[in-house]
């Protein structure tokens, strides 16, 4: 108590509100470093929730930003230094109809993402590949936290994110015959199974596609059954019509499916690899070691 008496009798006016600030300006740098310190581990929660749609997170951990739908399950992911390239391995998988295709006719060709993610496919078909890009998103916030978040540009000529259901985009007349490259990635906050797995849903994505179209659907969720999945796709397309690559450790299948039938000539796939490798940041030689018609 007389140590405090002392104190009080041997500080000026000035020093007190010398400390005054240091405690304040403390306070403030504390308040800032523990802001920045929780975002390195939780990115936040985007915009309010809307009717019977998840709320969308975020989460960064070192330089990889990951999507969630208010769960802990992924629903994509940024490398952000390298925020146009794929890093997840069933993501890259999705552009394996690079294999079938005309490389120097890529830009001229249109893709679709049903169901925008993190927006990884959206962002390298146009800026690696500078194609003609539509994405058919059902929950506004993914689009929203996707350009706040996830460098997804805004609407231009070459790229439009449309809000809307993919089932009902598949049916509508003005799509039929115009996608070259449609990638479909449909789940729900969960990801326990595809939110749109039909025989007739697969039978409206083939008529979406141009003569040489391809159609690359990710399998996936404990809820799933691949061989169901899988029959319904062949169904839709054809027996010769369907490749399949092994799961991924993670356990995602990606099925591609032709509009027209396709011969798998291992050789000439394996030129195709290293053109689409000496061409864009994508692993196509070790897709060649987990694909095969099935």
């Amino acid at each position: 108590m007389n140590f405090l008496n002392d104190l009080d009798a041997a500080l000026t006016p000035t020093d007190w509100v010398l400390g005054l600030v240091a405690c304040v300006l403390a306070i403030g740098v504390g308040v800032l470093m523990a802001k920045k310190q929780a975002r390195a581990f939780s990115g936040g929660t985007v915009q309010h929730n809307h009717v019977n749609l998840p709320v969308v997170t975020f989460a960064d951990y070192g330089d990889m930003r990951f999507l969630h739908l208010g769960t802990p399950a992924v629903q994509g992911s940024m490398k952000i230094s390298a925020p146009f390239d794929i890093h997840l391995e069933y993501v890259q998988r999705m552009m394996a109809w690079l294999l079938v295709t005309d490389l120097d006719q890529v830009k001229r060709l249109h893709a679709m993402q049903m169901g925008l993610g993190a927006a990884a496919l959206t962002k390298f078909c146009r800026h690696h590949l500078d194609m003609q890009t539509t994405v058919i998103e059902l929950n506004p916030q993914v689009i929203d936290t996707c350009r706040r978040w996830f460098k997804l540009p805004e609407n231009s000529g070459k790229l439009n994110v449309v809000l809307g259901d993919a089932g009902e985009a598949a049916t509508q007349a003005h799509w039929q015959g115009k996608i070259d490259a449609l990638q479909v990635d449909l789940y729900d906050h969960e990801a326990a199974h595809p939110a749109i797995d039909t025989e007739v849903f697969y039978r409206n994505c083939r008529n979406m596609l141009t003569e040489q179209g391809s159609m690359t659907v990710n399998l996936f969720g404990h809820a799933m059954s691949y061989a169901m999945s899988l029959q319904k796709i062949k169904a839709a397309f054809g027996e010769d019509a369907v490749w399949a690559f092994k799961p991924t450790t993670a356990g995602n299948i990606i099925v591609m499916a032709f509009r027209t039938p396709r011969t798998f000539d291992r050789d000439a796939l394996k030129k195709q690899a290293q053109a689409i490798e000496a061409r864009w940041p994508l692993p196509a030689m070790k897709w060649l070691q987990a694909l095969s018609p099935v």
